[in-house]
């Protein structure tokens, strides 16, 4: 995807104006529109991997803070007061986005899909990208500047964390086709790769080690590169005993995530019932 550098040097230059006018707004508003029909992205795959836009997240913050605190009230029940840069994102019938009715919402500034499934109650914050044919479920959140792929199941409760900053910190990536098991947690740039399953109450942060019972090995996060759930992986929640003696003797634990399988034709028949439920 191109990514437009004259709009780049322009929120560059304004992140660094101490006071903003409203002479600059039409290029924030600019920066926005295209942000929320995924003209520009956080982070976008190129040919040996990811490539995060950090200039991104800049325009995002300018958004607060050239915006002022409107009242979106619709007049009767609903109420709600944000930042004028920030209403509800634009949705009709031509969109082709279900939105299932029961208090869901879209921030303006963030690019849904054709094809994607909404289950109310669900978030989906400014900056974040989501890809065709994903089902964002019940109390599941989509959080500022996270990239989610085609194809992939955010099950109920699942928390997809948001990173505005620091600037220069990589977002959460979900590629393609994966699944995000109910009460899930994906936090500080965490990356699931392509086809991995994450089971109910796996929590993943930058510090968290990942055991993998198959390879022998354990992923972690380093300085150039984000905790990474290898393709195709199957994790589960699990935990390690404490070493010491105070932690022996009281048969303590660490709650650790654990890869236990990769996915196979097993695994992909008992999940062919996400396929289902977005047709």
């Amino acid at each position: 995807m191109s990514i437009n550098s004259e709009n780049q040097s322009e929120i560059e230059r304004l992140y660094e104006t101490p006071k903003l006018s409203a002479a600059d707004k039409p290029i924030i508003e600019k920066f926005l529109a295209d942000l929320d029909q995924g003209r520009i992205r956080a982070a976008q795959p190129i040919e040996n991997g990811w490539e995060t836009n950090p200039w991104v997240k800049k325009g995002i913050l300018l958004g607060f803070r050239i915006g002022i605190l409107k009242d979106f009230s619709d007049g009767g029940q609903f109420s709600y007061f944000d930042k004028d840069t920030y209403p509800l994102k634009a949705l009709d019938i031509d969109s082709r986005v279900r939105v299932v009715p029961g208090g869901s919402a879209i921030r303006y500034g963030a690019y849904v899909a054709p094809g994607v499934t909404c289950m109310p109650p669900m978030y989906i914050n400014v900056g974040a990208w989501v890809g065709p044919d994903t089902m964002i479920d019940s109390h599941a959140l989509v959080g500022s500047c996270a990239q989610v792929g085609a194809r992939v199941h955010v099950s109920a409760a699942a928390q997809i964390g948001g990173v505005l900053e620091p600037i220069g910190a990589s977002p959460v990536i979900i590629e393609d086709d994966v699944l995000i098991g109910g009460n899930c947690g994906i936090y500080e740039g965490a990356f699931i790769s392509e086809g991995a399953i994450l089971a109910s109450g796996v929590t993943l942060t930058r510090s968290t080690p990942v055991y993998d019972l198959i390879r022998e090995t354990v992923h972690r996060a380093d300085n150039n590169r984000p905790l990474t759930i290898p393709p195709g992986a199957v994790v589960v929640p699990g935990s390690r005993a404490l070493k010491g003696e105070f932690g022996e003797k009281r048969k303590l634990s660490l709650y650790t995530p654990i890869i236990v399988k990769y996915r196979d034709e097993k695994t992909d028949t008992s999940v062919q019932l996400e396929e289902w439920l977005r047709a």
